[in-house]
């Protein structure tokens, strides 16, 4: 039985989850997304080359958002996203092999977020050299990597594809692509399901909530402009390459269980 302090609970939980099902759930917010974040991405970055914002405490890198969400970015996805892909798939298709291929999807986004920041490691390594000041006034030739480099107190200066800029941009969509599930979602409201799904989708759309405001804080605070362009449309092409293109095969993880939104993604990419 619920007690009175429960019920109170559920019910702002479900408020809450009808506010986010209005907005991130729906299919034009799924359509006109990448977008969105391709054009806030431009404008914060023209903002911080023509008038830069005031320093500020989300203008330092030790903010709480940053050391604590955005440096762990994939993690907190990836444990939000696992038990809500088990729970809503399984109750959906009813089948443990179905869901296990479905969780598949967090493996192939492990890869990405591994290999993109390999790449942009790798980048920054080659393109790199060791400065003695950060005005960048003389080379030291004697040190060949960043951590040698940093090690002796000296500033590595490479290209530096904003790594926030990639793995943000494919968190969001990625999560939003998930929850749309919630839609074809029909459970019990008193079954110990009902909250957990509730609870979990709640927490997935606070987390999108942070991912874009952090996005946007390294648009108008971090980076030049090349650097985050890169950044984002690794994040697009990581995106769009899964859930635009491979998941719509026979041979993959597949899509969210969602008829309706399935038969529009197909249409959609078609044309």
């Amino acid at each position: 039985m619920l007690t009175e302090a429960d019920r109170s609970g559920m019910e702002h939980l479900e408020r809450c989850a009808w506010a986010l099902r209005g907005t991130l759930v729906r299919a034009a917010v799924r359509r006109y997304l990448p977008w969105a974040l391709v054009a806030s991405m431009l404008a914060g970055s023209l903002l911080k080359e023509l008038s830069p914002l005031p320093e500020s405490y989300l203008s330092n890198k030790r903010n709480v958002f940053n050391v604590y969400f955005v440096k762990v970015a994939w993690a907190w996805t990836f444990c939000l996203l696992l038990p809500f892909i088990t729970l809503t798939n399984y109750h959906l298709m009813g089948k443990a092999g179905l869901v296990l291929r479905r969780l598949s999807t967090l493996l192939v986004g492990t890869a990405i977020w591994y290999v993109g920041t390999a790449v942009f490691a790798n980048v920054e390594h080659y393109t790199g050299s060791c400065y003695q000041s950060p005005a960048l006034e003389g080379v030291r030739k004697e040190h060949q990597s960043k951590q040698q480099c940093h090690g002796e107190g000296g500033f590595w200066h490479g290209f530096d594809i904003s790594g926030h800029s990639f793995l943000l941009t494919f968190c969001v969509l990625m999560i939003v692509e998930e929850m749309a599930v919630l839609h074809e979602l029909r459970t019990d409201r008193s079954h110990w399901l009902h909250a957990a799904i509730t609870t979990l989708g709640v927490a997935l759309g606070l987390l999108t909530f942070i991912w874009v405001w952090m996005f946007l804080c390294t648009a108008v605070y971090f980076h030049n402009l090349s650097q985050k362009v890169f950044g984002t449309l690794f994040g697009l092409l990581g995106w769009y390459g899964t859930y635009g293109c491979w998941y719509l095969k026979s041979f993959s993880p597949g899509l969210p269980p969602q008829s309706s939104s399935l038969n529009l993604k197909q249409d959609g990419y078609k044309k």
